[in-house]
């Protein structure tokens, strides 16, 4: 891919990433397609098969074939699946994202180790209960073993959901999980649209309303339009990226956050000893570079990372850490520009000599 340099630089993808022409073409297809998906006239069936159609792609973009509920986002799915499962008690691991600690109340809590992986040899009582391990940690890119830790948690009993909003396209989970969290704008789709993916809706207490009964509301038909098509769109591989920005790091002086784990090929966490996260950002901020410090809903917190922390990091090593994703539009240029820039604030606070 031809690398174009543009200002500013945006390497947050993780916490939302560019809508794709397809994506931006189906959304506006389905803004003229204005008839409510539940009306039984004409406009109304049409806007249906549309909308059925979508749920097909998007289905078979994951490799489901079992329930597609439509939600409005990951956060939305998670506290469906959590707030109306049949099972009678919740279990979390220590490293979730804060939409699932949110809606999980007073879930029991799986630790992890150094790494932030959960050791599915070490869950516990598991029986009736509904588990829920993120694919990928948004925060430090690490991802679990899922496939070990769905077969532990069905050895024993119990269900399992997995927030996989950080997930391409693919049918990793499609044999593992009970519930799957699934979000269009991380991959390109539109803001406000999701889908939960469901084994089997008798896991689910029904609410009423549309969405098979499992979710009111009138449906998002463009959302649904556009999320479908981004998922049809391939995304590159930033594994040889990645790995690049990893060595300049270790290189510079600073630290790889979990180097040692399997992790997303688009997102690296990175420590600056003795530099604040805060003061990176604004630097590197003012260097016309987005990053971002922790996940998106906890990155405007002075509160040190809780994932950090339950991977034993210090309070004050954990405030040191800046995330950096990529996305479609990221190319080779764009991770040597942000090397530079990372090299500045070391040198600029006296940290860095080469």
């Amino acid at each position: 891919m031809e690398c174009v340099l543009t200002e500013p630089l945006y390497l947050d993808h993780a916490a939302t990433t560019p809508m794709t022409p397809a994506a931006v073409a189906a959304v506006r297809e389905g803004m003229a397609i204005w008839a409510n998906p539940s009306s039984p006239h004409a406009a109304g069936r049409a806007a249906r098969a549309a909308l059925e159609a979508a749920r097909g792609r998007i289905a078979a973009a994951y490799g489901w074939r079992h329930e597609v509920l439509l939600t409005s986002g990951a956060s939305e799915s998670l506290a469906i699946a959590l707030g109306r499962s049949v099972a009678a008690r919740r279990i979390v691991s220590a490293v979730e994202h804060d939409a699932v600690l949110r809606a999980a109340g007073q879930a029991g809590v799986l630790p992890v180790d150094a790494l932030g992986r959960v050791d599915p040899g070490a869950l516990g009582d598991v029986a009736g209960a509904l588990v829920a391990v993120q694919w990928c940690n948004s925060e430090t890119g690490v991802i679990q073993p899922i496939a070990a830790i769905a077969e532990a948690v069905h050895a024993g009993g119990g269900q399992l959901l997995a927030d996989a909003a950080q997930m391409p396209a693919g049918d990793v989970l499609a044999e593992h999980a009970d519930f799957v969290a699934v979000s269009a704008h991380k991959r390109g789709g539109p803001p406000g649209t999701g889908a939960l993916l469901v084994r089997d809706v008798a896991l689910l207490h029904p609410s009423g309303g549309q969405e098979r009964g499992y979710r009111p509301g009138t449906e998002n038909l463009p959302g649904v339009l556009g999320y479908a098509a981004a998922l049809g769109e391939a995304e590159p591989d930033h594994s040889a990226r990645r790995a690049r920005l990893d060595d300049a790091i270790r290189r510079s002086g600073g630290e790889v956050v979990a180097d040692a784990a399997e992790r997303h090929p688009a997102i690296g966490a990175y420590r600056m000893p003795g530099v604040a996260s805060a003061a990176q950002l604004i630097r590197f901020d003012l260097a016309g570079i987005a990053v971002s410090a922790g996940s998106a809903c906890a990155s405007g917190s002075l509160k040190p990372s809780h994932v950090l922390r339950a991977m034993g990091w210090s309070e004050e090593a954990s405030r040191e850490v800046v995330r950096v994703s990529f996305g479609r539009t990221t190319c080779d240029d764009d991770v040597e520009r942000f090397i530079a820039a990372w090299r500045g604030v070391m040198r600029a606070t006296g940290r860095f000599a080469a």
